[in-house]
């Protein structure tokens, strides 16, 4: 969540952000916040003051006692009693208040970075890169229409999928629902291979990697930001109160809730692979078909928690690890910048990345790679101690999918078909162990 004092002493800025993104009533909310923390603030006064005046009458009690002046110690006792009732309810009064102000925070969502081009939807994302042709400032996905053409077959995953006996959509139905598919054959070993791929070039980038629950409590759920507004969207273990990660970046980043770090071991670069689970309501069309959208499935995803001044670089290096796996893969791609109202409610800055379908005749999204700054990491109190200081300062939390597997397969299979079979890149046979699906 924002922090107070970037809210109060950027008053301006953050409601121009907030606008950016499309939040309705900005000034309203960013309004309400100072007054909630002005109330705070008032009552600590308060409250500092009777604990003040408790203490100088502890104090005279014990010599008027002394100096047999009984009296006088009694009176002085009664006000300390009433001072303690009047602290009480000032205690309680700043509780409250504090309570309040961090519930109205969590419905605010980050402001994105001046860099985040105006927008309030997909089509008015930035095209910043592709492997088909050089960009132009100003591209964007509302006029941004080459793509990539290989005359092949235009064969969508799903059939080619039963075609060469690789997923069975329908028997994932039959087991758990729409949604959930088999996986089987070389179907299996494909993803297989491309999960210790993913996992081998992270490695070689210097990731360290995680094997972290797939399950969250609340706490780490609200770190991270999806809960409490995004609730809808995760499975909940009800009996439990647990919930189904939606991706690893949740337990993962909350491996450094409530941690103070020293800046030499900054920046701090995990990676995890694990199952993910989406609840993805209201989700319909062609848009849900086969692979294209999944209430399970397969990612790796690479987390770094870093300092402000280092947090930039972190985030480009990890656009060019994404790139390179793209690349590496041979999948025409593209890289977009989020405009404002297409960022999620806690991102500062995010990309996109998508390869492209023949077959379906559009771009899927494959990964998304954001920079939080401090906003995640004043959820989770995630700070970092500055060399020569003592005082702990907020970290700047990052990651992205590298790479998400649905649509990478989807894109495997539509893009590399030929008459003698679907022809495996390069650099995944050594994992495979073959070079084509026939």
């Amino acid at each position: 969540m924002l922090t107070l004092k970037l809210i109060t002493e950027q008053t301006d800025r953050v409601v121009r952000g907030l606008e950016k993104k499309h939040f309705d009533g900005a000034k309203e909310a960013i309004d309400k916040a100072i007054a909630i923390d002005k109330a705070r603030r008032e009552a600590q006064t308060k409250l500092d003051a009777c604990l003040a005046e408790q203490k100088k009458y502890a104090a005279q009690i014990g010599a008027l006692m002394k100096q047999g002046k009984r009296e006088e110690a009694e009176a002085a006792k009664a006000e300390v009693a009433k001072l303690k009732e009047a602290s009480q309810e000032y205690q309680t009064k700043m509780n409250e208040a504090e309570a309040e102000l961090t519930a109205h925070l969590c419905t605010i969502p980050n402001i994105p970075y001046d860099e985040v081009p105006e927008g309030c939807c997909a089509e008015d994302n930035m095209v910043v890169k592709s492997s088909l042709r050089e960009c132009k400032p100003g591209d964007t996905v509302g006029n941004w229409d080459t793509v990539p053409s290989n005359g092949n077959a235009k064969v969508p995953h799903w059939e080619l999928a039963k075609q060469y006996n690789l997923i069975d959509f329908d028997l994932g139905v039959k087991i758990t629902g729409a949604g959930f598919p088999v996986y089987i054959g070389k179907g299996a070993q494909l993803q297989r291979a491309l999960i210790n791929f993913f996992l081998a070039e992270a490695s070689k980038a210097g990731y360290t990697e995680i094997m972290p629950p797939t399950v969250v409590n609340a706490a780490s759920g609200y770190g991270t930001g999806q809960l409490p507004d995004k609730e809808g969207q995760m499975y909940h273990c009800e009996v439990d109160d647990l919930y189904l990660i939606p991706t690893a970046e949740v337990p993962v980043t909350n491996i450094y809730r409530d941690v103070i770090l020293d800046e030499k071991d900054l920046p701090i670069k995990n990676c995890a692979y694990t199952q993910c689970f989406r609840r993805e309501a209201g989700s319909y069309g062609k848009d849900v078909r086969g692979l294209n959208r999944l209430h399970e499935f397969s990612k790796i995803e690479i987390v770094r928690i870093d300092t402000p001044e280092h947090s930039a670089q972190s985030h480009q290096e990890m656009l060019d690890h994404v790139e390179g796996l793209l690349k590496k893969l041979e999948l025409p791609y593209r890289i977009l910048r989020l405009c404002g109202g297409d960022q999620s409610f806690t991102s500062a800055i995010c990309y996109d990345f998508e390869v492209y379908s023949e077959a379906q005749g559009r771009w899927l999204e494959v990964s998304s790679v954001s920079n939080f700054d401090t906003y995640q990491a004043n959820r989770l109190k995630c700070r970092y101690r500055p060399e020569g200081s003592k005082k702990p300062e907020l970290c700047h939390t990052l990651n992205g999918s590298a790479l998400a597997l649905p649509r990478i397969v989807a894109a495997i299979l539509e893009d590399n078909q030929t008459p003698e079979g679907i022809r495996i890149p390069k650099a995944l046979v050594p994992y495979t162990g073959f070079e084509i699906i026939d």
